[in-house]
């Protein structure tokens, strides 16, 4: 039911021109899809946010979304991309020197562990 209620919210930001919105309700949807297993649907929904967020310049949000990103992608084997993305959200995130880096660091430790790096 959480999945119909964000998609009548997509439909009504979409409506009102709400791209903020938007990127943020399609971030929601990708972690509710994750959250169910269906990565290739969450992947698709991040990525669509990811292309709102650069539209509108949501610095935070991109970093945001490529830590979710990439976390998804580690625990589907895709480590090169899984640490490209990290990678990319670590830079943002130092850039606005935001305690959130930390955490992108250990992420991408543990990461690079489970590659044997």
């Amino acid at each position: 039911q959480a999945i119909a209620f964000y998609q009548q919210s997509l439909e009504l930001k979409e409506k009102i021109g709400d791209v903020q919105g938007k990127a943020a309700t399609l971030h929601c949807l990708a972690i509710i899809y994750a959250n169910q297993g269906e990565v290739e649907q969450a992947i698709a929904f991040y990525q669509q946010s990811l292309e709102l967020k650069e539209k509108i310049g949501d610095v935070q949000g991109k970093a945001a979304t490529f830590a979710m990103l990439g976390q998804l992608l580690a625990a589907q084997g895709d480590f090169d991309q899984a640490l490209n993305y990290l990678q990319q959200s670590l830079e943002i995130l130092q850039h606005l020197r935001s305690p959130d880096a930390q955490t992108v660091k250990e992420i991408i430790a543990a990461v690079q562990q489970m590659t044997g790096d």
